[in-house]
């Protein structure tokens, strides 16, 4: 059985070295990263809650593993941290229902 995977936690350690094959783009994506993450209106521990409930809803491994630790690093505790998992959950259920609205204006169309 292969030890190869798609998703191994040493790549998050290599996320740096993006920049090797474009340099100008990586850099200017760590750039405005970094811009981003900078206190402003929003504290950098609301900001890293934000993105741990970011990375559950695109459902990133490396983002979840990044962003608990930062969000522990912040300040952040694990009951603010499930809070923002399940608020991340209730908007991906929210968004998956609302598009329950064109199956029923579908059906209704279909029924008259």
């Amino acid at each position: 059985m292969s030890k190869d995977a798609y998703f191994g936690s040493e790549d998050l350690k290599n996320f740096g070295k993006i920049t090797e094959f474009q340099e100008e783009m990586g850099g200017k994506f760590f750039d405005y990263y970094g811009e981003v993450f900078k206190e402003g209106a929003l504290t950098e521990r609301e900001k890293a809650l934000i993105a741990l409930a970011v990375a559950h809803t695109i459902q990133c491994p490396y983002c979840i593993d990044a962003y608990s630790t930062t969000c522990l690093e912040k300040g952040s505790d694990e009951e603010q941290m499930m809070e923002a998992v399940h608020v991340s959950a209730a908007i991906r259920a929210g968004s998956s229902l609302v598009y329950g609205t064109q199956m029923m204006k579908h059906v209704k169309k279909l029924s008259m």
